[in-house]
């Protein structure tokens, strides 16, 4: 895909939190600027990997204005503003266009289960008429944990009515007969679709799509670049075995602490580990498994960290 606004390597980025789980500003900025700086293209910050659901309003403001403040590009930030409230996603929206974002992530309402295609296309249009514009507006289709997916039939109705403002979507189902259909029905009109699974980057960009915004970018970014330079052959070839077993190494454990738990083994640096409630930090054997199956992938050590080392 060509002119993609993120078309790459996208990092869903894990929030830093200090001892009392207040966001840990210098530390988050400096993970997204070290992510930027070793083969993401685009971060995807306060998605589900950031634990956005776990902070509040306020908190969302300040750790976006936090981060764009410490001198990371607004332009390569794609920052999830979707609420169950109309209200918060439309404000939250607003003030990522308005601190320089390209364009946000957008949950649909997920308190109110099994919603129809017209009330979905409603509270869509509602954000898009009351944002007013300057911003493009993401898809997240995660229905395993919002429990409210997107038809291919809702996409194309909102791409109807909002050419241009509803740029793409995020995948997140694994299911990658869905990524292809959404590439065969809408990338041929502008529709970029990202995968959120390390296992689809060199097929979804053989295949039209236009790359991935995913937790274990976070570790493998640097191969993931690899995929998106070479495409295909060896190089490529060998850095999606990497991208695999990463993949299959982050979601031997819990996800968000499996990588906040390398994290923390490879800076050194102890408050990696915290996390708010209900997540909570691994066990002594869930962090040491993570651990070597993360040495075993070929991710480690981290380039620039300093203190990561194989595992004894």
């Amino acid at each position: 895909m060509q002119n993609a606004l993120f078309g790459g390597i996208n990092a869903a980025a894990l929030t830093p939190m200090t001892q009392d789980l207040a966001p840990d500003l210098d530390r988050f900025a400096a993970h997204c600027n070290w992510l930027l700086a070793n083969g993401c293209n685009g971060l995807g910050i306060l998605g589900t990997t950031g634990e956005a659901n776990s902070f509040g309003f306020d908190e969302r403001r300040a750790i976006l204005e936090g981060v764009v403040a410490r001198g990371v590009p607004a332009a390569r930030l794609m920052p999830g503003t979707g609420c169950a409230s109309l209200g918060d996603t439309v404000a939250l929206t607003r003030h990522a266009r308005d601190a320089g974002c390209r364009g946000v992530l957008v949950l649909p309402p997920f308190y109110y289960k099994n919603p129809s295609d017209d009330g979905l296309f409603a509270w869509f249009s509602e954000v898009v008429q009351r944002v007013g514009g300057g911003i493009a507006l993401y898809l997240y289709h995660f229905p395993q944990q919002s429990a409210v997916p997107f038809s291919l039939a809702l996409i194309g109705r909102l791409l109807r009515a909002y050419p241009g403002v509803i740029k793409g979507v995020k995948d997140s189902s694994g299911d990658y007969g869905n990524m292809k259909a959404m590439i065969d029905a809408f990338a041929a009109d502008g529709f970029e679709v990202y995968s959120g699974s390390d296992e689809y980057v060199q097929r979804i960009l053989a295949e039209g799509g236009a790359g991935c915004i995913t937790a274990a970018s976070n570790v493998n970014c640097r191969f993931g670049a690899i995929v998106y330079r070479e495409r295909s052959g060896a190089a490529a070839d060998a850095a999606q075995t990497v991208l695999n077993a990463t993949r299959k190494a982050a979601t031997s454990v819990p996800l968000i602490s499996g990588l906040r738990e390398v994290f923390a083994r490879a800076t050194g640096e102890d408050g990696w580990r915290t996390i708010r409630p209900p997540h909570l930090p691994l066990d002594a054997a869930q962090a040491d498994a993570v651990w070597a199956a993360m040495n075993a992938a070929g991710a480690l050590p981290l380039p620039g960290l300093g203190l990561a080392k194989a595992a004894e």
